[in-house]
């Protein structure tokens, strides 16, 4: 169990408020809540119930038509008025953050990985338009989505990557291609580096 899954009690917990914390303008349903975090729908109940109780989220009614005519949904959506946001912020941050180099173990079956690059939200650093690169042999693009699914359940937010097979990497590296320079002129971090360019 990760620190702060044991801090809070619970994993599925720390994914709900990674949601919630870093999607401040979302507003979701339940079952929404559910897929975007990846916890069963009786846990997510719990979670909100206790999350309301604190006032970190607000629960909010919305109509949504459907096809017998118009219901209301029942939504959750952060309180920017919980008083200990920026401190719970940056510990979620911190603690994601520490883990980033367990990245490259995530990634090991998905073909043959030759760079792994890490930017955007895993660097804090969420002016970048790319948070993960990943270059290599036989990519796997499936078990990569699913993955980056699992991931994004993990941080709380939908993350932006790409994929590209080594000899068009190096074939873009050549040619001074600006999606490259864009990820290795800025700040970013190797996190499995097998290529010499």
């Amino acid at each position: 169990m990760d620190i702060l899954d044991k801090l809070f009690g619970s994993r599925y917990r720390t994914k709900i408020l990674r949601l919630f914390i870093f999607n401040p303008e979302g507003v979701f349903d339940k079952k929404e809540i559910a897929k975007r975090s990846k916890t069963p729908t009786a846990q997510v109940g719990k979670e909100l119930t206790l999350l309301k109780n604190i006032s970190l989220i607000k629960e909010k009614l919305i109509t949504v038509s459907s096809g017998r005519g118009k219901k209301k949904v029942k939504t959750w959506q952060f309180n920017s008025a919980f008083p200990l946001t920026q401190g719970l912020r940056s510990l979620l941050n911190i603690d994601f953050l520490r883990r980033r180099a367990e990245l490259a173990k995530r990634f090991k079956n998905c073909g043959k990985i030759k760079l792994l690059v890490v930017s955007g939200v895993f660097i804090d650093d969420e002016d970048r338009r790319l948070d993960l690169l990943i270059v290599g042999e036989k990519l796997k693009r499936n078990v990569i989505d699913n993955i980056v699914k699992v991931i994004e359940a993990d941080v709380g937010r939908e993350l932006t990557y790409a994929t590209l097979e080594t000899e068009e990497f190096l074939y873009r590296m050549g040619t001074s291609d600006k999606f490259i320079r864009d990820v290795f002129d800025y700040p970013h971090e190797k996190v499995v580096d097998k290529l010499i360019f």
